[in-house]
């Protein structure tokens, strides 16, 4: 596991490797929160899982405690920079001497879902989109890859009209399409370190349904 930078200013992230040494390759989109430690140690969790793991650090470097830090992150996005980091850590994964297997696979949260939304269309490399979370636009007909979703039955940042939304227009555009509603969850359910809104139970069905996913689809 190390620092990467891959040239852009908001380009430095995250990565981590198997045990292995090589392994299909995951791009993981943080939430509004920032690259904290939540999501470098789920990286790692993912690189001994069998993946090669690059996380682009949105926020170049500042990280969020509370809502209202990080809805101020978000006010102030330069949209332009975070576009350039999340091609330049795409780019560094579809390169690193460590990426075996059928394309790659990207993991979105809340935020980074409606990143890696936007970017599935123009990157027909990743076969692989798991959405925690989030709901957002794209260029759904040149969408290539299979979508698994997360999404909380209470949840008070995406309504369940946009989740069926986001599922219809997926289907409709061909995609292979797996979505789960999860009960008694809330938004950032699978974020240990959000002990407002963590459920284990929901998050361990995920985790296994992530995982599961990604091996069917990349490995």
């Amino acid at each position: 596991m190390s620092e990467l930078r891959a040239g852009a200013p908001l380009a430095v992230g995250y990565e981590s490797l198997p045990t292995s040494g090589e392994g299909p390759g995951i791009l993981v989109l943080h939430a509004w929160w920032g690259l904290n430690d939540f999501f470098r140690d789920l990286c790692d969790r993912l690189a001994t899982a069998g993946f090669v793991v690059v996380a682009p650090d949105l926020w170049g470097g500042t990280v969020a405690t509370t809502v209202a830090e990080a809805e101020g992150l978000l006010q102030q996005r330069d949209g332009k920079a975070i576009s350039q980091a999340v091609e330049d850590a795409i780019a560094y994964l579809r390169a690193h001497p460590a990426t075996r297997g059928k394309g790659l696979g990207a993991l979105g949260f809340s935020m980074g879902a409606a990143w890696a939304l936007d970017v599935a269309g123009s990157h027909p490399e990743l076969r692989a989109i798991v959405l925690f979370y989030g709901v957002s636009e794209g260029n759904f007909a040149a969408m290539q890859a299979g979508f698994l979703g997360h999404f909380a039955e209470n949840d008070p940042l995406e309504s369940e009209e946009g989740v069926r939304w986001l599922e219809g227009e997926l289907r409709g555009a061909g995609c292979e399409v797996q979505f789960h509603r999860y009960a008694d969850a809330s938004h950032w359910f699978f974020e240990e370190d959000r002990p407002d809104a963590y459920n284990a139970s929901a998050a361990t069905l995920a985790w296994e349904r992530t995982l599961a996913f990604l091996r069917e689809r990349l490995v």
